[in-house]
C-alpha cells in the first residue's frame, strides 16, 4: 500500500488524526487576512473587464509577417488613448482588442490600423459590441449567479440544515472574494470566460462541502444518546475521515487546469486560456481550503450553540472527570499487595484488567474478588 494511503487508512479508522476543529481560530485568521488582502487589491486596481462586458472592438487583420510588438508600435497612435491588445493567430493573423470604444471609434481606428499595416480596411474583421450590450451581460451574470447561491443553500437546507447551508454559502463567497481578488491584483482581463470558470469553481467547491458534511451528518446521528463524544470532537473525526479523498480529488483536479494555465497560457500564449483557467486553478484551490479548513468548523461552531450540544458537552466533561477521579484513586492504592486466599496463596491483582482509557485517563473496573473466596471467616 502507498504511503499516502495508508495514511488515509489509518485517518479512516481513527488511528490518527489533525484537530483541525480544534484550530478553527487558526483558520478564520489565515481566511480573514487572504480576504482582506483580495478586498484590498479589487478596491485599488479594479477588475479589467473584457470588451463582452465593458463593450468595445475586434479588429481581426489578414495573415502578416509582423510580430505583435511591431503591430502594438504601429497602432500605438491609433487606438485614441485606450489600450489595445495584440494577439497573434494560429492562422497568421494579428486579432487587435480595444475595450470602450464607441461605433465611430471603431471605424475610424479600423481605416488606421488598414493604413498602417498596409492591409486593405475590407480585409479587416471587425466585431463591435456596445456598451448597453456589455452592461446586459454583466447583469446576467450576476443574476444567474444569486440564483445559483439561493438554490444551493435551499438544497442544503432541505437536505441536512440550516447551519450546514449557512457553513457552505459563507465557504462559496470565500472562494468567490479570493478569486475576484487574485484576478484583480494580477490584472487578468474579465470575460465570459471567466464567469463560466467562476461557476464551475463554485460547483466543485459545493461538491466537496456536500462530501464532507454527508459524513458528518452520519458521524453525528443520535449524538445526544451518547456522552463520550463532543459534536466538536465527532466533526473532527468525519473531517480527517475524508481528508485524503478532499486532497485527491483536488490535486487531480488542478493537474490538467496547471496545464492550460502554464503551458497553454504561459508558454504558448494562448490568452483566451488564462480567463477560464485562472479562476479554475485559484478557485479549485481555495475551494479545497474552504471545505477543510472553514465550512466543518463553522458547523461545529453553529452547532456547539445549540442548547442540546451544550448539554452534551457538560455531560462528557462531567463523565472524563469522573473517570479521571477513579483512575487516580486506583493509582493512589499499593500495586504489590499481595492478596492472600484461604490456602495462604498470594491472589493476582487484577486492579486494571479491563481498564479503558476515556479523555486520556485510565478508568478502574469495579473489583469483585469475594466470587474466588470461601464463605465463613478467614484463618
Amino acid at each position: 500500500m502507498s504511503r499516502l494511503g495508508n495514511l488515509g487508512h489509518r485517518l479512516h479508522r481513527g488511528e490518527i488524526a489533525y484537530d483541525f476543529v480544534g484550530k478553527r481560530k487558526l483558520w478564520y485568521g489565515v481566511s480573514v487576512l487572504i480576504t482582506i488582502a483580495a478586498i484590498v487589491g479589487l478596491a485599488v486596481n479594479g477588475l479589467k473587464l473584457g470588451i463582452e462586458f465593458s463593450g468595445g472592438a475586434v479588429f481581426t487583420t489578414p495573415k502578416t509577417e509582423m510580430s505583435v510588438s511591431q503591430v502594438q508600435d504601429k497602432i500605438a497612435d491609433d487606438t485614441g488613448g485606450h489600450q489595445a491588445i495584440v494577439q497573434k493567430l494560429g492562422s497568421g493573423a494579428v486579432r487587435v482588442q480595444i475595450s470602450d470604444i464607441s461605433l465611430t471609434e471603431a471605424k475610424k481606428i479600423q481605416g488606421d490600423i488598414a493604413a498602417d499595416l498596409n492591409v486593405k480596411a475590407a480585409d479587416i474583421d471587425p466585431q463591435i459590441i456596445g456598451p448597453s450590450w456589455g452592461d446586459e451581460i454583466s447583469k446576467k451574470a450576476f443574476q444567474g449567479l444569486v440564483i445559483f447561491m439561493v438554490l444551493v443553500t435551499i438544497y442544503l437546507a432541505i437536505a441536512f440544515e440550516w447551519r450546514k447551508a449557512v457553513a457552505a454559502l459563507i465557504a462559496l463567497i470565500h472562494d468567490l472574494t479570493i478569486t475576484i481578488g487574485v484576478y484583480a491584483i494580477v490584472g487578468f482581463e474579465v470575460t465570459p470566460g471567466t464567469v463560466i470558470g467562476l461557476l464551475t469553481v463554485l460547483g466543485y467547491s459545493l461538491y466537496d462541502t456536500v462530501v464532507v458534511f454527508d459524513g458528518l451528518k452520519e458521524s453525528t446521528k443520535d449524538i445526544t444518546k451518547q456522552n463520550r463524544y463532543t459534536y466538536s470532537e465527532l466533526a473532527n473525526r468525519s473531517l480527517n475521515q475524508t481528508l485524503v479523498r478532499s486532497i485527491n480529488t483536488t490535486v487531480v483536479a488542478l493537474l490538467p487546469v496547471a496545464g492550460l494555465l502554464f503551458v497553454g497560457g504561459g508558454l504558448l500564449g494562448a490568452g483566451m486560456l488564462n480567463d477560464i483557467a485562472l479562476s479554475l486553478f485559484v478557485g479549485l484551490t481555495a475551494g479545497a481550503y474552504s471545505s477543510i479548513f472553514i465550512a466543518t468548523p463553522l458547523v461545529a461552531d453553529l452547532k456547539e450553540r445549540a442548547p442540546e450540544m451544550k448539554a452534551l458537552r457538560k455531560r462528557v466533561l462531567a463523565k472524563r472527570a469522573a473517570d479521571a477521579r477513579r483512575g487516580e484513586d486506583g493509582a493512589d492504592e499499593p500495586q504489590d499487595a499481595a492478596l492472600a486466599d484461604e490456602d495462604g496463596e498470594p491472589e493476582e491483582d487484577d486492579s486494571h484488567a479491563g481498564a479503558a482509557v476515556v479523555g486520556g485517563q485510565r478508568t478502574q473496573p469495579a473489583r469483585n474478588r469475594s466470587r474466588n473466596r470461601p464463605s465463613g471467616k478467614r484463618r
